[in-house]
């Protein structure tokens, strides 16, 4: 059972709410303006303007600003650099940081939108737009959060630290993971981190599972497409190995259970996904009126996407399908096959005795009148390059929004859940820098 935490100052508490109810209409002018700045992934646009925006501003409020940008990482280039922001307050006298991560890079939009992805439109209670709920609605929440405590407790213990970072959506390695090998989240700097993502109000997301990428290709031998026999068909090969996965992989992964409190509950077992698959020449080029050239394809390709538990080895994971593969080639003459890793992300779960915690959870039974629910995410996020790069354990995801409006369209974000997850964020500042 987690540590309980004495209650504080209900006059604290109150005075406060009192402050972030008055900033409602100051919150949905930030989160739309946030919104209106595109800052799609891939490519990267816009990076600089949101951290200008950003840095205009909390610098007026009393943050020290640097805009870093993450040299030489995946994506980085002069057309499209990487660029980073860490706002930090200090208190009046020595105590904890408390740090408000939140990404600022959006999906691609898609189809089927009925608004206007990048309009910032309030309909009610609803402001809609890509990256509303995932994530800017949590990084206005944060930033109204840490303002209003700021004026209202102005000599607080410790720091306040917020931070706006770049591609989340494909790593994170061009924003946090940059970050964290350069010390910005040393223990010894920052304890407590709360990344906003949306996870659900009453919801403290501890951690999430792992993930290995790769790419598998199986060879073949190139011939005219009226003579096969001539060569090897490289996309029956992977045919194949598809077969053999459906056969005996896809079982197994069903057998694998966890204790890890993971969200939907279909994710609470191992997964597989094929992100992507691809044999032979590359398809004519849009308005091309030719044909496929005749040939026997040599090589196919494909993304593997696996989701695995805090219970499993990623070496195991990794044999499991150079298990597929080795089977497959003693019952295939000529069969040969390359794999080669994309990614690899441990899975990660902080201890619901960890300080910031207990915070969060003491914050929503007092804001929401409920007790707080223990999640762990599907997919990682960037509390992966916190733990591993950073080895800062006191580390959550707590925010507002709806977790399966992420990436789709007319994404929103409710209006009425940021105000209550910015009473959230900032009762915890009562507790950590306060009490």
């Amino acid at each position: 059972m987690p540590h309980t935490r004495p209650m504080p100052d209900q006059d604290k508490i109150t005075r406060l709410n009192t402050e972030i109810d008055a900033r409602r209409d100051d919150l949905i002018a930030l989160t739309q303006d946030l919104i209106r700045i595109p800052t799609l992934n891939p490519p990267g646009e816009n990076y600089r303007l949101i951290c200008e925006y950003l840095e205009t501003r909390l610098k007026p409020r009393g943050f020290e600003c640097e805009l870093i940008r993450a040299h030489e990482t995946p994506g980085d280039s002069d057309k499209y650099p990487r660029w980073n922001i860490v706002a930090r307050r200090n208190g009046t006298h020595a105590g904890d940081c408390v740090h408000f991560n939140s990404h600022t890079d959006v999906v691609e939009l898609g189809q089927d939108w009925t608004r206007d992805p990048f309009g910032g439109e309030l309909d009610g209670d609803k402001i809609y737009g890509r990256g509303s709920c995932d994530m800017k609605g949590g990084l206005a929440a944060s930033i109204i959060c840490a303002e209003a405590f700021i004026d209202t407790f102005p000599e607080f213990a410790g720091a306040i630290e917020i931070s706006g970072t770049a591609d989340e959506e494909t790593g994170g390695f061009g924003g946090v993971a940059y970050l964290a090998e350069k010390g910005y989240f040393n223990p010894e700097r920052v304890q407590h981190v709360i990344i906003p993502e949306p996870l659900g109000l009453d919801c403290i997301c501890l951690g999430h599972r792992g993930v290995w990428w790769a790419e598998i290709e199986t060879k073949g031998k190139i011939a005219h497409g009226s003579m096969p026999f001539l060569g090897d068909c490289a996309v029956r090969h992977m045919g194949a190995v598809l077969s053999e996965m459906e056969t005996s992989l896809y079982p197994l992964l069903e057998t694998k259970r966890t204790d890890m409190p993971v969200i939907p509950k279909g994710a609470r077992q191992s997964t597989l996904n094929i992100n992507s698959f691809h044999g032979g020449q590359s398809e004519p080029e849009a308005g091309f009126t030719g044909l496929p050239s005749p040939i026997v394809p040599d090589s196919a390709r494909m993304i593997i996407d696996r989701r695995f538990l805090i219970e499993e080895d990623i070496n195991d994971v990794q044999q499991e399908i150079t298990d597929v593969l080795e089977k497959v080639k003693s019952e295939r003459k000529d069969f040969q096959y390359d794999i080669r890793e994309i990614q690899r992300v441990i899975p990660t779960m902080t201890a619901k005795d960890a300080p910031v915690v207990t915070a969060v959870a003491a914050a929503i039974q007092a804001t929401l009148g409920k007790p707080a629910e223990y999640v762990v995410s599907p997919g990682s996020y960037d509390q992966k390059h916190i733990d591993r790069i950073g080895h800062l354990k006191n580390c959550i995801a707590y925010g507002p929004g709806i977790l399966e409006l992420a990436h789709q369209p007319d994404e929103y974000v409710e209006v009425s859940a940021m105000i209550d997850s910015a009473k959230v964020m900032g009762h915890s500042l009562i507790d950590l820098l306060l009490e």
